[in-house]
């Protein structure tokens, strides 16, 4: 079983090392370069992906053919495409690696399967969906209330890593600012 996995899901339920087994079963090991596309636009998602090591941008191309970055995956963390897995329709939206990635996938046969056999699993994924759900309500949040120097500051000082990971231009189009406009803000004394 791989460790950080395993450690990642005792932080939200109780289970044993036999049904962690049974999970780990579940689970098909990818590697992905830097560049390398784990979903592009018009295929449909089939999997829910951990990270075990490396990054992922999950984005869409808007109306001026730019990138637009809805969500990064850093280790130990879960990304999909929801929409496009939950309804099997071709995805608007692309996975891409950053940096070298090391994935475990849990495709959706696996899953059901899983959650058949292993009830308690169903509501990790739950508590994992509410965590979610909860982060893109306060992104909504600061991203309507802050200045654009607060919603950075802000970012950062709750996510040091990315700062450190994250190549500045994809934080622009993360937190919806134009690569110059964050360089003036990184300019700025603090």
């Amino acid at each position: 079983m791989n460790t950080q996995l395993s450690h990642y899901i005792r932080r939200y339920i109780t289970i044993s090392d036999s049904e962690l087994e049974l999970f780990n079963a579940a689970l098909s090991p990818k590697k992905l370069a830097a560049k390398e596309y784990l979903l592009q636009a018009g295929r449909i998602c089939t999997s829910r992906y951990f990270i075990t090591k490396g990054c992922l941008q999950l984005y869409y191309i808007n109306t001026k053919g730019n990138n637009q970055i809805v969500h990064f995956g850093l280790d130990n963390w879960w990304i999909t495409d929801y929409e496009s897995l939950i309804h099997q329709i071709p995805s608007k939206l692309y996975i891409q690696a950053i940096e070298p990635t090391e994935i475990l996938a849990l495709n959706i046969a696996s899953f059901e399967k899983l959650c058949q056999q292993l009830p308690k699993i169903e509501r990790l994924f739950r508590i994992i969906m509410e965590r979610s759900y909860v982060a893109a309500q306060r992104r909504l949040e600061f991203m309507f209330s802050l200045s654009g120097e607060e919603l950075y500051r802000t970012f950062i000082a709750a996510n040091p890593t990315f700062a450190q990971r994250i190549p500045q231009y994809m934080l622009a189009s993360y937190l919806g600012f134009t690569p110059e406009f964050l360089s003036k803000i990184r300019a700025k004394k603090k």
